[in-house]
């Protein structure tokens, strides 16, 4: 008569050993192997704990209508200034030009958030001014919202020379984010929330473009005009109005933070596990051949429950 296998199913053998055993020492130390080593080569791997993090995002961009203009008509040190704050053009006197001013921001892919902002000015200029350098200060509103909520007064700084008066000059680039630490990952962050140029003070050294770019350049957080292209037009027409045409440009921005807690553990928990399944693997083998090869002395028990899997 044939016979055929109708039910099958694992047999559970236990391994039983005094406290005092070297089985019992194998045990633990294979336990402590199992779970810290794991630990210790995500840690020394470099990629354990996560210190900082990026994201992109395009920041709320506003101009400010603040302006401050200086440019050089001479090669003796003249020049003519202009500035949307009244307690410098009263200083200025009679080097103070008024000019013709048009802004516009637009937002170009419909989205809600400004993308550029075009700055024109028509500059007026007497008979025996000529345009040899100009430099221009913008100043705007900056504000991120997906991590922290960053807001705060930034500047674009602007500055083009030439040994030829010319009688225009395009200018073109991004206003870019520079970060000397990371965001935190949650919070408002609104330290720098306060005016770039004191338009208040009526002191001349207030205005002064190295104190303002020296006490800017101290923030942690600032911006730039990034990889400006200057195009510098020269053959000004007598009695006309020399031209400045600045385009500016939000782009999306890679920002760095600090993660919180509960992001740090997740990386953390990822790295360990993936490492731990190996060694789970490994140190399992190792147990079943030390156990039933009797490496070590131990009283196995049979039992008829099947091993569940």
């Amino acid at each position: 008569m044939a016979f055929y296998e109708v039910y099958s199913h694992p047999v559970l053998i236990r391994y039983k050993a005094s406290v005092c055993t070297s089985a019992t020492v194998f045990l633990v130390v294979v336990v402590c192997l199992t779970y810290i080593s794991p630990l210790l080569v995500a840690f020394r791997s470099q990629g354990f704990w996560i210190q900082r993090n990026t994201y992109e995002e395009q920041a709320v961009v506003r101009f400010q209508y603040e302006t401050l203009l200086v440019v050089a008509t001479g090669a003796n040190g003249d020049h003519v200034a202009w500035s949307t704050f009244p307690h410098l053009n009263n200083m200025l006197g009679e080097k103070l030009r008024i000019p013709a001013v048009s802004v516009r921001e637009e937002d170009q892919n419909q989205d809600g958030k400004l993308d550029r902002l075009i700055f024109q000015m028509q500059l007026p200029l007497k008979d025996e001014e000529n345009v040899y350098s100009v430099q221009l200060l913008l100043i705007f509103s900056y504000q991120l919202f997906t991590k922290s909520t960053v807001v705060m007064q930034s500047l674009a700084y602007m500055q083009h020379s030439s040994p030829v008066p010319g009688a225009k000059l395009f200018i073109s680039g991004d206003l870019r984010l520079q970060q000397r630490t990371p965001l935190p990952h949650r919070g408002l962050f609104n330290i720098y929330n306060v005016s770039v140029i004191d338009g208040s003070s009526p002191f001349a050294s207030a205005y002064d473009l190295d104190n303002i770019v020296r006490r800017y350049q101290e923030r942690n957080l600032t911006t730039v005009l990034s990889c400006p292209i200057p195009v510098w037009t020269t053959g000004r027409a007598a009695r006309s109005p020399f031209q400045l045409i600045a385009e500016i440009h939000y782009p999306v921005e890679v920002i760095s933070y600090y993660p919180g807690f509960w992001e740090t553990i997740k990386f953390a928990w990822i790295q360990y596990v993936s490492i731990l399944l190996i060694f789970l693997w490994v140190f399992e083998r190792i147990q079943t051949f030390v156990f039933q090869n009797q490496v070590l002395t131990t009283v196995p028990i049979t039992t008829g429950k099947p091993h569940q899997q």
